[in-house]
């Protein structure tokens, strides 16, 4: 199975925010056994190594961290087209929007995140990492 993680759950995991850390660790463990075939945007890459950061105060452990992501997860870049393409999708949010049109792009089966909410009416299927749980793997 093909998914795109969304950022919150990728911190979750690198933050160890309780108690979501347990199920996006549980997905970092799918990827990295090749169970799921995991991906996110180059332009989430940014976002996570911000916000790490910022939680550690250690910017060599940031980049580790964003190494480890590297060799575990696939990048998906962001074109010119993908941006245009966000444009034009009935979300309230540009960056969700966008991780949606790459998602698409990269042809993935679901996007994963603690906020479906954030991507009502978007082209592809939205669910938490429980509901990835529990109904699909």
């Amino acid at each position: 199975m093909n998914v795109l993680i969304d950022t919150n759950v990728i911190l979750d995991a690198l933050m160890r925010r309780t108690p979501f850390n347990v199920l996006a660790e549980r997905l970092f463990l799918a990827v990295a056994e090749d169970k799921l075939k995991g991906s996110i945007t180059a332009s989430s890459v940014t976002d996570i190594y911000y916000l790490f950061n910022k939680h550690i105060h250690d910017t060599v452990k940031a980049r580790e961290a964003l190494s480890n992501l590297f060799s575990l997860f696939e990048i998906l870049d962001v074109t010119q087209t993908d941006c245009e393409k966000a444009l034009t999708l009935p979300l309230g949010d540009y960056e969700d929007a966008l991780i949606v049109t790459c998602a698409k792009r990269r042809k993935a089966e679901l996007i994963i995140t603690r906020n479906p909410s954030d991507f009502k009416n978007a082209p592809i299927t939205v669910i938490t990492p429980d509901d990835f749980f529990n109904n699909y793997f």
